[in-house]
């Protein structure tokens, strides 16, 4: 246990101490007064049965599930709420401070990509795909023309 949760285990102990000493029926008001004391000892308790739960390292049988077959199959259903920031790069620029201290209203702002030349779909700041802007409805979207697979990712991730 690091010091920092030591710190939290002895904090929310304190308080449940406090809480009990106050007496036995304060002591759900005082959580209820207190529901950093009580957030707090209840997290230490879990870490503490967590080290208890013989050490073991975090894996992905928590995410596994038997079918009525017999075979293993992974709860996506745990991954599938996970925001992710998806950003559309139309392209870059270098330009020294001065150059852009001098850009006003009106100012162009040159790319390093072509007009029609494909845009970058990026996921957490990985590249996805290349599409093309669309509008629908007034508003912009984006038209996937390559999805780059999965394999391609990993190589680029090495």
């Amino acid at each position: 246990m690091t010091e920092k949760e030591e710190d939290a285990a002895d904090w929310g102990d304190a308080l449940a101490e406090q809480a009990a000493a106050e007496g036995g029926e304060d002591a759900q008001i005082a959580d209820e007064d207190d529901p950093w004391g009580a957030a707090l000892s209840e997290q230490a308790d879990a870490e503490q049965s967590a080290e208890k739960g013989a050490g073991e390292a975090a894996s992905l049988d928590a995410l596994k599930a038997q079918d009525s077959s017999g075979k293993e199959k992974v709860d996506m259903d745990v991954l599938l709420d996970i925001p992710v920031t998806l950003q559309l790069e139309i392209g870059r620029a270098k330009v020294s401070i001065r150059n852009l201290l001098s850009y006003t209203q009106g100012s162009i702002v040159e790319m390093d990509r072509l007009a029609g030349e494909p845009l970058d779909l990026l996921v957490n700041g990985t590249l996805i795909a290349h599409g093309e802007v669309v509008v629908v409805n007034d508003k912009f979207g984006v038209r996937l023309t390559d999805v780059i697979s999965p394999q391609e990712r990993i190589k680029k991730l090495r």
